[in-house]
Parts: C-alpha cells; structure tokens; sequence
C-alpha cells in the first residue's frame, strides 16, 4: 500500500477549515500540521478535524520531509513569501486568492516555481468548478453565442467598517492590495475572464463611498475590459451594498444571451429557439449547493472539487485544472484596474 499524501494547511482562520475538510473526504490523503500566528486556531481546528502537529511556525511545517503539499490560506501579504519558502522546501502549493497583493509578490512566486517546475503551483479560483459557468464556458467554447459583443459580472456585498477593523492587513494597500475587487469581487472577475479566455486591456477607477477614515483601499469600483477575442465587457462591484452577497454575470452574442443570478439562470434567448429550449433547460437543472460544513454559503461547492483536483494533479505527475498562472492572470487583471485608476488610462495586459 502506498503511504498517505501529507499536507499542511497554513492559516487556520477564515478558509482553513475548508481546506481542512475538503482534504479529508480523500482517500489516502492526511492534514499533518495546522500552522497559524494565533496557537488558539491552530488548535481549534487541529483539534475539529484531527490534526496531529499544531505549530505557529511555518519554518516548522516546511522542515517536516514527509510533508508533500502545503494548502496556503493566510493574508494577501504573506502569500508570496509562504509559497516562495514552500516550492525551495520541495512542497507542492495550493494558494489561496488572491495569489499576491502586488506585481513584485507575484513575481517573486513565479520565479521559485520557476526553478522547480515539476512542483504543483495552483491558486484557488473555486468557482471555475461551478456547473453553471463549466457550461457557459462549453458554450463560449462552441461559438453558440455567435460573434461575443458584451461580457459583464456584477458583484453587490456588505462588508461593514467592523469587517475592516477586525484585521489589520483588510483594506490596506500594503497588505490585503485593495479591497472589494481583490478580494470579493475577484472569484466572479475571475469566472468571466476564464469563460471568455482571458482579457486584452481593462480601463477602470474606483471610489471609497462609505469606509472612508475605516480603510485607505477601495469599496466601489467600474471597468471596461476588451478581451482577448475582441469582445467588450464591464465590471461592477460594491462592498457597500444593502446586499448581503449577490453576483450576476451576462454573456451577450449575436446568436444569444444568457444572464445569470447566483448561479441561477435569469434570462436566456437564442436566435435557434432549439438552442433556446436546450441552454434553458440545462442551467435551470443546476443547483450548487453548499457542501462543506467549514465553509460559508457564499464559497460555493467547489471547493472540495479543486483540492481534490490538486492532489490528483500532484499523484499523476499532471497541470492542475487551474494552473498559478491562469490564477495569475486574475490578479493580474485586477492589478491593471487600479493602475487605470492611477493613470487615467487604458492599461494593456501582456
């Protein structure tokens, strides 16, 4: 019999417990350490899912040579150095979103997997194991909207000033490297620019509205992308919304439309009334349903998909189904959006 994949979670507050569990519904696959700053969440959550090492040095995890993977779910900030440490350690890294909080972070990652490209580098965009945008993509994929015109995702959350307070790192530059695109609104930007194959150019700004005196960073922001394939799009997002969570994202072509609510469809219209009939049916069979009991609502049942899609990719000697640097390219786009925003300018993505 062949031993137990073993892995260490780094940060054991917000996310790690879903981590946590989604490693632990895999055959052969055992949560070694749990690694926080704080010793009472390393401890908590070792103890809610049986985890043998409890540490609050990361340096402690990445010694440990039965250790084959490290899940990275801490603060912005600390991603690029945990990960850089984990790659020149030998460990394969599943990183949380954002990757990094800036270019230089970013690059830094990068060029550590560089040097050990038969490591496992993925970063953790959930949703893209979503049915509903799986099959939107196959659409997109199969020219059935015809010629792309317009492509737009609109993200409405609350994230109240205690939100902010609560931790240092939260609506700083510095550390968290904005606010609600970075960090809300990022899975849903990330959905639209995987379905339509990735963006050419952004031209954005942004706004504090409510949080001003509570975070430097931004709670509103708008931007126009051109994607790679010619086609336009918007981006909307507020974190200072009446709406606890809501996203809508919209695909319109010149042979149909499909809007989407919550992963729920809300309107569709094709010119081929079959097509109609067929595209109507199949989002409206789809329901995601929260699957984890560590994980809030909102993060959606992909999860345990894509940490089980990592250790596959680590056991087959295989690219993950999203590789760091389709991650990257996400991050990348909402850094381009707040340099618009400095510049007054459309900004090119290379």
């Amino acid at each position: 019999m062949s031993s137990p994949l073993r892995c260490g979670i780094i940060g054991c507050g917000v996310i790690g417990p879903a981590h946590a569990e989604s490693y632990q519904r895999i055959s052969g696959v055992q949560v070694a350490w749990a690694c926080d700053l704080v010793e009472s969440k390393a401890r908590a959550m070792a103890a809610k899912f049986n985890i043998p090492h409890v540490t609050t040095r990361c340096e402690e995890v990445l010694a440990d040579e039965t250790v084959d993977c490290i899940s990275v779910c801490t603060d912005h900030a600390s991603h690029s150095p945990i990960t850089v440490a984990a790659l020149k350690a030998g460990k394969h890294v599943l990183c949380e979103k954002a990757l990094a909080q800036n270019t230089a972070a970013l690059d830094k990652m990068f060029a550590a997997h560089a040097h050990h490209p038969h490591l496992v580098f993925s970063g953790v965009f959930q949703h893209r194991f979503d049915e509903a945008f799986r099959y939107m993509k196959r659409l997109v994929d199969a020219k059935a909207f015809g010629d792309i015109l317009t492509a737009c995702v609109q993200v409405r959350c609350l994230r109240t000033h205690e939100y902010y307070q609560a931790d240092e790192w939260r609506g700083t530059w510095a550390k968290e490297g904005g606010a609600v695109l970075i960090n809300q609104a990022i899975h849903f930007i990330d959905a639209l620019l995987w379905i339509m194959g990735g963006a050419e150019a952004v031209c954005g700004t942004h706004a504090n509205i409510t949080h001003n005196g509570v975070m430097e960073t931004e709670d509103t922001a708008t931007a126009v992308v051109r994607f790679a394939s010619g086609a336009l799009g918007t981006i909307e997002a507020t974190c200072s919304s009446n709406i606890g969570w809501e996203y809508t994202l919209s695909i319109h072509g010149s042979l149909g439309s499909v809007d989407l609510r919550n992963a729920k469809l809300m309107k569709v219209s094709f010119s081929d009334s079959a097509r109609e009939a067929e595209v109507a049916t199949r989002l409206a069979s789809i329901t995601e349903e929260r699957t984890l009991n560590a994980a809030k609502s909102y993060y959606g049942s992909g999860h345990p998909a894509q940490i089980a899609d990592f250790v596959a990719a680590i056991r087959e000697g295989r690219a993950p189904f999203v590789p760091a640097h389709s991650a990257r390219h996400t991050v990348d786009t909402v850094l381009a959006v707040y340099e618009s925003h400095r510049k007054g300018t459309w900004v090119k993505l290379t």
